[in-house]
């Protein structure tokens, strides 16, 4: 085994762990910069003994880490760490977030304070033609409250011209990964009849907030919004629970 292999700490699971528990066990690794992007994994057989895990469970984990983009495996070279950005793994966040449900409450707090921050620009710069576009856009939301796809459409799209109106061109590059992110939250939320009935009330005081071009109740309102369907979020998943 390599020098560098041996300053690698893999917890010892139990026969009985699943993969899904091995893969939990390599992010953290990831996470804790153990494993460095680049560095290769230890050989197959070294990682069964190790991890204590028999190698149809071991490489059941690889794969899913491939799929996930956190390792490369090379045909005859090894598995080597990839990445574990955001923006990579984005189209598996579903695993991503059961492995660690703390992430559900960073993205809402990202939310709550770089919004606010939009609408409170917002309400300084918006035109009379953005208000109408936006209000045209509640009246359709709430036309299609029992459209999950058509509401979530609409959802998104009023953040959106919140986001043009506020007229910053550096604030749309960290809101595309923000909102990839959140993709995975407003797919399930919008899932949510009470929600989408509560966000239509909340979209419409956005909107008052706007008019009145008034930059704290615009901060105020939309960073509540995003509290409000965070709270209704973890309570529907307590409820499932």
């Amino acid at each position: 085994m390599s020098e560098a292999v041996s300053q690698y700490t893999f917890n010892n699971l139990k026969r009985s762990s699943t993969a899904e528990r091995i893969v939990e066990n390599l992010i953290t690794l990831v996470k804790a910069r153990s494993l460095k992007i680049g560095d290769k994994l230890p050989p197959e057989r070294h990682l069964c003994e190790m991890i204590g895990v028999s190698r149809p469970i071991l490489r059941e984990a690889l794969k899913a880490l491939q799929v996930m983009n956190i390792i490369d495996i090379r045909q005859g070279a090894g598995a080597y760490i990839k990445s574990l950005e955001p923006e990579d793994v984005v189209e598996h966040l579903d695993i991503v977030f059961h492995l660690d449900s703390s992430l559900y409450h960073d993205l809402y707090e990202a939310r709550r304070v770089i919004e606010a921050s939009i609408a409170s620009i917002a309400a300084e710069k918006i035109n009379e033609q953005e208000l109408a576009l936006i209000e045209e856009n509640i009246q359709q939301a709430a036309a299609d409250i029992d459209n999950e796809q058509a509401f979530a459409e609409r959802d998104l799209e009023l953040h959106e011209m919140i986001l043009k109106a506020a007229g910053n061109r550096v604030i749309p590059v960290f809101m595309q990964s923000i909102n990839k992110l959140a993709l995975l939250i407003r797919q399930k939320t919008n899932a949510m009849p009470n929600i989408r009935k509560n966000t239509i009330k909340d979209h419409k005081a956005i909107l008052m907030a706007l008019k009145n071009h008034d930059p704290q109740e615009s901060a105020a309102v939309m960073e509540r919004h995003i509290r409000n369907v965070e709270r209704a979020f973890f309570y529907e998943k307590e409820v499932e629970q």
